[in-house]
């Protein structure tokens, strides 16, 4: 049963999303995650087998598909 971590409520679909990870000081942008989305809060939440995937994804692909610039904030 789906429980959201960050807001509790237990109502979600399945949904495709794109999320930004940081790996080893490398921030990659990942897209097509099959997430269960918190239909409270929208928070993505990845089962197991999905976060190994992108880890292996990430660390075992020779190259990305494509490469995107990224803009950066900070609230320093």
């Amino acid at each position: 049963m789906f429980k959201c971590h960050v807001c509790g409520h237990t109502a979600a679909k399945s949904e495709f999303i794109s999320e930004v990870f940081t790996f080893e000081n490398r921030r990659v942008l990942v897209e097509h995650i099959p997430a269960q989305v918190c239909e409270h809060c929208g928070e993505g939440t990845f089962s197991r087998e999905t976060t190994e995937h992108i880890r292996r994804l990430v660390h075992e692909s020779k190259h990305p598909i494509r490469t995107e610039p990224l803009d950066v904030f900070a609230m320093a």
